[in-house]
């Protein structure tokens, strides 16, 4: 995400690269960040220091893991920079910490980058409330072998929108996969079901299913440009605004 965030920058003139990090003893540091990203030499060596790279009036934007985008967000609260998080599987004491530092700072923070995406989280809300209890919920999505967290953080934010707009508690009404005889369905359950295959960039099915009829809304990335470009929309939202933890949704103009 990094390579291509930094690959798409070439069409938003409004922003400049002037960091680009990496783990401790990741094999790319030292090397120029835009030739790692395939689009030229830009005078930007990939560095591992955090607290040189997130300053003052710096917009940081990262993929990575909650431990490190936490710790990432304090140095921006702490400095006067802003963020753009598109990192997954934060934990409920984690999204508490980082609603307290957007006290401090302006803070983009969305399970997904995408535009098409978050005017799907829209469109979900309505369907919802509009087929009501009788309509089954089930929420399928498909990630590449290499992610970490599952399920996805879109998939678990489709379904919070989801038990939100039926009244639902989802930590009473989730089921994650099922096996053995689970007997017949309960009407409130929402089923989420994570899949690992190969390359796919990331795929969304939520089906709204009762007898005689079923409607899904999909959702397929092609490609992770889809998330860059969202991500540096994000970026032009979040420099000069307020401190704040706001969403793709206010981004968009959706909230």
């Amino acid at each position: 995400m990094g390579g291509r965030i930094i690959a798409c920058l070439a069409d938003t003139p409004e922003l400049r690269l002037v960091a680009a990090l990496e783990a401790p003893g990741h094999a790319s540091l030292g090397r120029d960040a835009g030739e790692l990203a395939g689009v030229g030499k830009l005078g930007v060596a990939v560095g591992d220091d955090a607290g040189l790279a997130v300053t003052r009036d710096r917009i940081l934007i990262e993929f990575s893991v909650p431990e490190a985008s936490l710790a990432h967000l304090r140095l921006a609260a702490h400095s006067g920079a802003r963020a753009v998080i598109g990192t997954t599987g934060f934990s409920a004491a984690q999204r508490a910490e980082i609603a307290d530092l957007a006290r401090r700072t302006a803070i983009v923070l969305s399970p997904n980058m995408s535009v098409a995406t978050n005017v799907a989280f829209e469109l979900l809300a309505s369907m919802a409330r509009a087929l009501g209890d009788e309509y089954d919920v089930e929420i399928t999505e498909t990630h590449h072998r290499f992610k970490k967290d599952a399920p996805s953080g879109t998939a678990l934010h489709m379904a919070e929108i989801v038990a939100g707009a039926l009244g639902r508690d989802l930590g009473r009404v989730a089921v994650y996969g099922r096996q053995g005889v689970p007997g017949e369905r309960p009407k409130q359950e929402i089923g989420i079901l994570s899949l690992r295959s190969g390359d796919v960039v990331g795929e969304h099915t939520v089906s709204f299913g009762t007898l005689g009829e079923r409607i899904e809304l999909v959702l397929k990335a092609h490609s992770r440009d889809t998330f860059a470009r969202g991500a540096l929309r994000g970026a032009r939202f979040v420099a000069g605004r307020a401190p704040g933890l706001y969403s793709m949704a206010d981004v968009l103009g959706l909230a």
